[in-house]
């Protein structure tokens, strides 16, 4: 949505925009609602970061963790930007790819999700780390040189698709009642933050009359912060109980849930 304060980045060069005034808050901010819900997913990522290391998980979680953040961050410039293209004014010059920075780090993303998914029963293990590396570099070239708009949103349901029958595959085989509500509470963000995307993405019209801004673009940042911290952490479990660490769900404070393990002392 256009109007607001004039902007430092210059005129909105991305393919779309959402529901959200834009440089209302400040010359440096496009989207300031947008920009700022991505702190939580941020806040989130490294919360699993921490304990994926203290606790010595395999380092694809850590690898996943960080995925989560630098998705996080890409959104972050891209919203604060609305740059396809952002070229940095100055000596020296140079230039980043904003939309992309949020975009191409999606599909990356889905492809760990791939790997942490199926690799447990992948009997030729080098074989899926490699084609999905190469998948991922040779997505990242074509979409630095093509923009993608309907095409990029069928690649990435037809990823997050490849990833629900291992999910529930996963979920009937788990015994453990706290780590099937992850499961569950995984699910209920996805609804409730595809609802919100959705609502903001065709009913913007409608929403421009209202009083007060819901910013359901903003409300599925933050959804999807916990979306993938709770998708992550019930992974962590179930990768746990196939390494027999004897994993068991807790609460931060009672609040925010973990996996604590405890490997055997030959590992």
């Amino acid at each position: 949505m256009a109007d607001g304060i004039s902007s430092f980045w210059g005129p909105v060069t991305s393919s779309h925009e959402w529901c959200e005034k834009n440089y209302v808050v400040s010359s440096y901010v496009a989207e300031f609602y947008n920009t700022i819900s991505t702190i939580p997913c941020i806040l989130l990522a490294l919360i699993g970061l921490l304990s994926s290391l203290i606790q010595r998980f395999e380092k694809r979680f850590s690898v996943l963790h960080l995925s989560n953040m630098a998705l996080a961050i890409g959104s972050m410039m891209y919203h604060s930007t609305l740059q396809h293209v952002l070229v940095v004014l100055g000596e020296g010059g140079g230039g980043a790819r904003q939309q992309q920075s949020d975009e191409t780090p999606m599909v990356w993303e889905m492809l760990l999700y791939i790997y942490i998914l199926y690799s447990p029963d992948w009997h030729y293990r080098s074989t899926m780390p490699t084609f999905l590396f190469l998948y991922g570099i040779s997505f990242a070239v074509l979409h630095s040189v093509t923009r993608f708009d309907i095409g990029f949103k069928v690649h990435y349901v037809m990823l997050c698709l490849l990833c629900v029958p291992r999910v529930y595959k996963y979920y009937i085989y788990t015994q453990d009642i706290p780590a099937k509500r992850l499961a569950k509470f995984y699910l209920a963000t996805l609804v409730l933050g595809s609802l919100c995307w959705l609502v903001d993405r065709f009913g913007c019209n409608q929403i421009s009359s209202w009083p007060v801004n819901p910013q359901g673009h903003a409300l599925w940042h933050v959804l999807m912060g916990f979306n993938s911290y709770f998708a992550n952490t019930f992974l962590m479990f179930c990768r746990a109980q196939q390494r027999e660490w004897s994993p068991k769900v807790v609460y931060v404070m009672g609040i925010l849930p973990y996996v604590k393990i405890q490997k055997p002392k030959t590992q």
